[in-house]
């Protein structure tokens, strides 16, 4: 199990207690969450959008698909997603697709779905597709202090 380095510095910087998951690898944040043993709509999937000012990472539960009409109407702006490259180039200690929604350990702003805002507990990807990290909703919230909450995300099929 390994957490990406700059994701396990800032946690442990802000002083919040968390627990790992280990899981087999996955393809999908649903896979994860069934791998896992975990509720998919705790799982804090990360989306990685961009504007013509940078980026910004799109956090909604697994079990939800982030609507990227609504989301440039609530950001005022002309988004698409970003490709693999400049993920890897932003997220250097994470493997693709296994991107944290911390983004205040890698300089990027979040939006964070409100769904998630209300969680007891909540999960997400330490940076690898095999280990989860875990904590309270409270520490979650508070490691996401500067994020903008707002509703953009609509249930998977």
């Amino acid at each position: 199990m390994t957490i990406a380095k700059k994701l396990q510095d800032y946690i442990d910087s802000e002083g919040v207690t968390y627990d790992t998951v280990a899981h087999h690898r996955t393809a999908t944040s649903s896979q994860t969450a069934e791998a896992a043993h975990v509720p998919g709509n705790r799982l804090a999937k990360s989306v990685v959008v961009h504007h013509e000012m940078g980026y910004v990472l799109a956090v909604v539960p697994a079990t939800h698909r982030v609507e990227l009409s609504t989301l440039q109407d609530v950001m005022n702006r002309r988004l698409g997603l970003a490709s693999e490259d400049e993920v890897s180039s932003l997220f250097s200690d994470c493997e693709v697709g296994a991107v944290p929604p911390i983004g205040s350990a890698y300089g990027v702003p979040v939006i964070l779905d409100e769904s998630l805002d209300r969680a007891s507990d909540v999960y997400f990807e330490g940076g690898d597709h095999r280990t989860l990290v875990h904590m309270t909703g409270t520490n979650f919230r508070n490691l996401m202090k500067d994020a903008q909450v707002a509703r953009f995300s609509h249930p998977s099929a």
